[in-house]
């Protein structure tokens, strides 16, 4: 019996020990487990049935698929990485730093390419570029196809892709460098002019090394969004890793769609790895807040007009052209009665998937949250990176991830729409994680332990304490989760059960069907729902 009670001794303070004398209560652990639990396991279980594949399986995908498949994800992952900073950080700088005319609005403005989802962005280049579009029947009926020839653009290729994607990913680049623009001292400017240096030396050796971890977190954005897109790739009938996987599973091949996630996994994992090494690397890059002081405005002089014009066309490429577009189209598509009631119902289908998601994800969010900013521990972690395992990962393999569970472990809520707004919620939990913590630490933890002091468990505290004190976080996390769920496509795509369409699968199907008055009326309203969230983003950068 003594033994039995020293063992249960010594559990307890290991315990007590990991959580640093101060554990949780067993409802608020739980709920957290629970999340963590929810969020990893579809994922865990895609890896685990990649390896029933079979070693004949495998070699077969290494042999034949990998090599292709890892030169087209990688080098379209580069490219557009390397040129959305280029253009990210620019524009950046002549909008923050200069004196460029209607600074205020550019910064504004050069923001909005982050509201049109790239796979609309590609079906708008299609309507303009693609063999039925504008520019091919202008060449054709005109003379430039009798003085050269056949029409040379072809928007379904590798540069077709790359347009489109640096197009509309730059401004993850743009709006972490102006933040970090904003926040730069004049101080070290001003020692490095005293020292001689002209303003271009004084960008190259003063102000790019402190922007060095603004532009290695915006490239990790981009290369993360780049590998896990489908829709503006196979829109645009190019193939890499994400795309590859959906057709698999069109074949109903699900265990080589397993070993292709796997690969894509590990690739992923290697970038976050990187990712995570850089940040370490660039950590010495600090700024000191005393004596700080605002960066002076640099004139253009002689070229503030090629800066001017270099600013207006990418504002006029990635939003005024796709507008322009997409209300055309939607006026001749009303004429057409293209808003019918199929439409209202595609409409109430994505509002109703996403709104499911959002609710979940606010509810999901605050025990996490709390456990990690009251109770920090080795499990605190473990339980927050598996609540972030599906942020950096392709829809299609979420959706695989999901297919299997609920096929195999829980068949009853198969092919229903609900499995839809879990995939979101895997997918865009970390969203609503990160605007509460922000909520969550303006709260003082003196209110926790006034609470505590009171008796109430800690179960009890999160919710009737914490959670009025942390609802615009929520709420704003909540928003931010109902956007980006109206706007995905690839789980929709292959979750949703027959006769359950959402504006971003019509879309799909409309645009491959050369039907763009009927893509464009649903694309316009995937924009005016993305506006939303842009104030929230706009202010937190």
């Amino acid at each position: 019996m003594s033994r039995r009670n020293e063992t249960e001794k010594g559990v307890r303070k290991l315990w007590y020990r990991l959580w640093g004398g101060r554990p949780p209560g067993p409802v608020l652990l739980f709920l957290g487990l629970l999340v963590a639990f929810i969020m990893g396991v579809p994922l865990l279980y895609v890896v685990v049935r990649s390896f029933s594949a079979g070693a004949d399986r495998w070699l077969n995908i290494l042999d034949e698929r990998i090599p292709g498949l890892l030169w087209n994800t990688l080098s379209l992952t580069i490219m557009v990485t390397v040129f959305a900073v280029i253009l990210g950080v620019s524009l950046a700088w002549i909008v923050n730093r200069t004196d460029i005319p209607f600074k205020k609005g550019w910064q504004w403005l050069l923001a909005l390419p982050l509201v049109i989802p790239p796979y609309i962005g590609a079906a708008v280049y299609i309507m303009i570029f693609g063999p039925v579009g504008w520019a091919f029947e202008w060449w054709q009926e005109g003379w430039l196809e009798r003085a050269f020839g056949e029409y040379p653009i072809e928007i379904y290729s590798f540069a077709g892709v790359f347009f489109v994607l640096t197009l509309f990913t730059f401004p993850y680049v743009y709006l972490i460098s102006m933040a970090s623009l904003r926040k730069m001292n004049r101080n070290y400017e001003e020692v490095a002019r005293s020292q001689g240096m002209s303003t271009s030396r004084i960008f190259w050796k003063v102000n790019l090394p402190f922007l060095r971890p603004a532009i290695g977190a915006g490239a990790i954005l981009v290369s993360l969004y780049v590998l896990s897109d489908f829709g503006a790739i196979a829109i645009l009938r190019y193939t890499t890793f994400a795309a590859a996987i959906y057709y698999q599973m069109g074949a109903f091949d699900n265990l080589s769609a397993t070993v292709l996630s796997t690969v894509l996994i590990a690739i992923t994992l290697v970038v976050l790895w990187l990712e995570s090494k850089t940040r370490k690397k660039n950590a010495h890059y600090h700024q000191t807040s005393n004596a700080y002081t605002t960066p002076e405005t640099l004139p253009l002089g002689k070229w503030k007009i090629p800066a001017l014009m270099y600013v207006f066309t990418v504002f006029f490429f990635s939003v005024l052209v796709p507008i322009i577009v997409l209300v055309y189209w939607t006026i001749i598509g009303i004429g057409e009665g293209a808003i019918d009631r199929e439409f209202w119902e595609y409409t109430w289908n994505s509002l109703r998937v996403a709104g499911y998601a959002a609710i979940a994800c606010m509810l999901m969010a605050i025990p996490i949250i709390y456990l990690k900013s009251r109770y920090p521990s080795p499990l605190t972690t473990i339980i927050e990176k598996l609540s972030y395992a599906g942020y950096a990962l392709p829809g299609v393999i979420v959706a695989l991830g999901v297919i299997f569970i609920f096929n195999e472990h829980i068949p009853w809520l198969y092919n229903t729409h609900y499995l839809i707004a879990f995939a979101f919620v895997i997918l865009f939990l970390p969203q609503a994680m990160q605007a509460g913590e922000a909520s969550l630490s303006l709260v003082s933890p003196r209110m926790d332990e006034a609470a505590r002091s009171l008796g109430h468990p800690p179960w009890k505290v999160m919710f009737k304490v914490i959670l009025p004190s942390i609802r615009p976080g929520i709420l704003a996390g909540g928003a931010l989760v109902f956007v980006s769920a109206i706007k995905e496509l690839p789980a929709t795509l292959i979750l949703r059960p027959p006769g359950f369409d959402t504006l971003a699968v019509r879309i799909w199907y409309e645009t491959n069907e050369f039907f763009y008055q009927y893509a464009a009326p649903a694309a316009l309203v995937i924009i005016l729902i993305s506006l939303i969230p842009l104030r929230f983003l706009l202010k937190k950068y």
